[in-house]
């Protein structure tokens, strides 16, 4: 199996998580899914539960919150893997007051040193208004840096809307 990074953006509700687990469903080796979500909430605990029911069985499923550097890190080569999703794991980082510079570097590193074939998904946050809310345009700001630097690493790019995707960089 050949290295491919692929980077899948799209809005809320897009459609872009489910694009992205097909395009690894197919695949002969084994599946990861590193979710990044913390479920805090009943709606999230039903929409984690509805994701892993899509899925089906054969997914391995690996939470890591904060640290996707080290649980990239920790996988089989001959693995392909769907990171589930930058934006919760940024908004994990800002929560938590890490270094996003850091944790992003690291992530970037380990990407660049790695066999796996990895699926990214990433909400693309900056086709709305600007905020008001001095910590929402930081998210905004630092969200779009990191799609961009994930984007410029990734052998595709695909932006996702109503369901329909759009390659931006390589392609099937």
């Amino acid at each position: 199996m050949a290295k491919l990074t692929t980077l899948v953006l799209g809005g809320i509700n897009s459609g872009k998580s489910a694009f992205a687990e097909a395009l690894i469903t197919n695949q002969t080796a084994t599946p990861y899914y590193v979710a990044t979500s913390v479920v805090l909430d009943q709606e999230t605990r039903d929409k984690v539960n509805a994701h892993q029911n899509m899925r089906g069985p054969d997914w391995h499923t690996i939470e890591e919150p904060v640290d996707l550097g080290a649980a990239l890190e920790q996988l089989p080569t001959a693995s392909v893997v769907l990171v589930d999703c930058l934006t919760m794991w940024l908004n994990n980082l800002m929560y938590l007051e890490l270094d996003v510079d850091d944790y992003t570097q690291h992530l970037l590193e380990t990407l660049a040193r790695s066999e796996l074939d990895i699926t990214f998904v990433s909400n693309e946050v900056g086709l709305g208004g600007i905020s008001e809310n001095a910590l929402t345009r930081k998210f905004a700001r630092l969200q779009g840096t990191l799609n961009q630097k994930l984007a410029e690493q990734s052998d595709r790019v695909a932006f996702v809307a109503a369901g329909l995707p759009m390659w931006l960089k390589g392609g099937i």
